[in-house]
């Protein structure tokens, strides 16, 4: 009666024991299988770290004219102008041969570049407009600015930007 009883805590203890070892092996495998840019100048890598260093500046504009943070102008004003000064970084990247994994790019990037030259300057004009109104504290106008800055994002993501390869 109690030999099935330590046998089951025995295999319990024992299962405790290996499930951190198979959890470990699990992320290391995991791990291996991402897709790392080994391109001579990295150019998928170099505009990612742009576009997320954009958004470090996007978000916390969004917080506030979302009112889900208060609205600090001075503040606003200082995530706006690193916005716009980020604005013309990111495109230089997108050359002939930067259409590899891991980009999300659509072919249309090289496909149809007059019309992501365009998308690329109205994100632009965008976030210089975005400057002069937040330079004026102007809640209301902000709100408005901070909509196109973030529309030209979305259109240009809809036409320009896929799924992981």
């Amino acid at each position: 009666m109690y030999s099935g009883t330590i046998q089951s805590v025995f295999v319990r203890e024992r299962m405790m024991i290996k499930l951190p070892v198979i959890l470990l092996a699990c992320f290391a495998l995991a791990s291996c299988s991402s897709n790392e840019d080994t391109h001579q100048g990295q150019p998928v890598t170099k505009r990612k770290a742009v576009f997320k260093e954009m958004l470090r500046s996007f978000e916390p504009m969004g917080l506030m004219v979302r009112e889900r943070k208060p609205y600090n102008a001075a503040e606003f004003l200082k995530y706006a102008e690193a916005l716009q000064g980020l604005s013309s970084q990111p495109w230089h990247y997108f050359t002939a041969d930067s259409n590899y994994a891991p980009t999300r790019a659509k072919p249309d990037v090289w496909d149809k570049p007059a019309e992501f030259k365009q998308a690329q300057q109205r994100f632009m004009d965008a976030s210089t407009l975005l400057v002069s109104t937040a330079k004026t504290g102007d809640f209301t106008k902000v709100q408005h600015d901070f909509a196109a800055v973030e529309d030209s994002c979305k259109s240009c993501h809809q036409q320009f930007r896929g799924i992981p390869r």
